[in-house]
């Protein structure tokens, strides 16, 4: 309330009123009453008989012809009164959907690797070469965190490498490794569980198998699968079910706790609870009088939605459309009349295949991942055809895409990853020039038109990385650190690092034979 005697001074009271605020209007915001309230008191609305009456406030104005009004408001919550949207409308809040973040160009191009401290070598098991290509990777869940780096790395022969990628200085001796052998096929997909004890392994064996970090022993095989098991994910809700997905276009879904043992070799195998055949179609029947048995197509990538507990998201090998499955319903009963298998249908798909529309022909999915902090709400996909789609959550619907001149990811081998903050993404690539890019997505969930209308704009420019050679498949990220692998045998690890980056850039022929930095 002012205290000079120029400004008038306006109260009202509400009934029962235990909070007191003071808002300043201007006189033309505040409402004339019809009639003057001295002469005759303002007629009352006849209430319905399903309504409460209420009373009104009291309206008192005292004689000034100033139009400053210090305005006294007693209530007992927010009602939606004509004063009440007037300080609303007062507030001003921003009138722009989405804030733009700055780009964080900077941020990226300052990571760097070294060539003796932030490098691994994934050993063989024969004798007749030294390394082994790696075809996946994976930080611990602590270590997203901000824990102890912990990456695990699957390679062709069958072998998972458990890495401690803290850093250190260049003459310290690299930590010591465990080392799984849970198959003697390569290994596609590697995941942790939710406390970062067990570890799910998906092999071209047909199999997905269970082994313990802490006693490093083989605990089960998942039995189910027809053809090469692609890709494995956990439950983030419940930590005893797990999904993965083959070439055979099954997708299996395994529950620990259900005892349906079998003895394998002295190891107990489990079949699955619930399986899904053909989750993304079949390919079209060939061949004249005898016609040759269509295949299903494969499935490349699974993953758990963080906001539903019960949902999956699957994409296949034939073109860009995903799938959203609803775990708790997953079939449609058959009729008693029916001798039919019940048939399982995806809860939702997108509307459209973004693919076919820069090519003349669908191109499959290699990889998914999903967004959180800035980029919540979308999902990121690297087509066959080189180019990142995004998608909104949880309609599936295709909103834009990105691509840089050098990235080349036709091949299934090749994933991406998303940072724990959510504002980059790393993509491998099959070049020979072992590139590895990374995006800035912080801006991506902004609007922006339908898609294949001025919707493919750039999001941030691309930065892109060489220290290896050959083709890079498996990325993954911790906190403050993105790992990459690549065909040589080598798994390398980037942080971000100014000083170092700005000593590279200013001495890059002294610098070039310790470290690797942005092209």
């Amino acid at each position: 309330m002012l205290d000079s005697s120029e400004v008038s001074r306006c109260e009202i009271f509400s009934d029962a009123t235990n909070i007191r605020e003071s808002l300043h209007f201007h006189t033309s915001q505040l409402p004339t009453p019809g009639t003057p309230l001295d002469d005759e008191k303002p007629k009352r609305r006849i209430s319905q008989s399903d309504e409460t009456p209420t009373k009104k406030p009291r309206l008192m104005v005292a004689e000034s012809s100033n139009d400053a009004i210090d305005v006294v408001v007693k209530r007992r919550g927010c009602r939606r009164t004509v004063f009440r949207m007037l300080a609303l409308a007062s507030i001003n809040y921003p009138a722009e959907p989405h804030r733009m973040l700055l780009p964080s160009r900077n941020i990226l191009q300052s990571f760097v690797s070294s060539h003796t401290s932030d490098v691994f070598k994934c050993h063989s098991r024969t004798e007749d070469s030294f390394v082994t290509p790696p075809y996946a990777c994976a930080y611990s869940n602590e270590a997203k965190r901000g824990g102890v780096p912990l990456l695990a790395v699957a390679t062709e022969q069958g072998s998972i490498h458990i890495l401690d990628a803290t850093k250190r200085k260049e003459w310290d001796c690299e930590p010591a490794r465990v080392t799984l052998e849970p198959h003697d096929n390569g290994i596609f997909d590697v995941k942790w569980n939710a406390d970062d004890t067990l570890l799910a392994t998906a092999s071209g064996d047909k199999s997905t198998r269970i082994s313990s970090v802490e006693t490093q022993q083989l605990l089960s095989i998942l039995d189910g699968h027809t053809s090469t098991v692609k890709c494995v994910a956990w439950d983030p809700a419940h930590r005893d079910l797990l999904t993965t997905g083959g070439r055979d276009g099954m997708l299996c879904l395994y529950d620990l706790r259900v005892n349906n043992l079998s003895d394998q070799d002295e190891i107990p195998a489990r079949s699955a609870v619930i399986t899904i055949t053909a989750a993304h179609g079949q390919d079209k029947a060939s061949g004249g009088r005898q016609k040759i048995r269509p295949l299903p197509r494969g499935i490349t990538n699974i993953l758990y939605p963080d906001d539903r507990p019960h949902g999956l998201v699957s994409s296949g090998s034939f073109d860009g459309i995903l799938h959203y499955w609803d775990l708790r319903l997953p079939s449609n009963k058959s009729s008693k009349r029916s001798p039919k298998k019940p048939s399982h249908n995806p809860l939702f798909s997108s509307i459209m295949d973004p693919t076919i529309c820069h090519g003349a022909r669908s191109r499959g999915i290699t990889s998914m991942s999903q967004g959180s902090g800035p980029s919540a709400g979308l999902l990121f996909a690297l087509g066959a055809d080189s180019r990142l789609y995004i998608y909104s959550y949880p309609t599936l619907t295709p909103l834009r895409t990105e691509t840089h001149p050098n990235l080349q990811t036709n091949s299934f081998y090749v994933r991406l990853a998303t940072s724990p903050c959510g504002r980059w993404l790393a993509s491998g690539s099959t070049s020979r020039a072992g590139s590895l890019f990374l995006f800035d997505i912080s801006n991506a969930g902004r609007v922006a038109p339908s898609y294949g209308k001025r919707a493919d704009g750039p999001i941030s420019p691309t930065v892109r990385f060489r220290g290896q050679s050959g083709e890079i498949g498996a990325v993954d990220w911790a906190k403050d650190m993105v790992a990459s692998c690549a065909d040589d045998g080598t798994v390398r690890i980037w942080r971000p690092d100014l000083e170092v980056y700005q000593n590279c850039i200013s001495n890059s022929e002294e610098q070039k034979w310790d470290w690797f930095w942005s092209t």
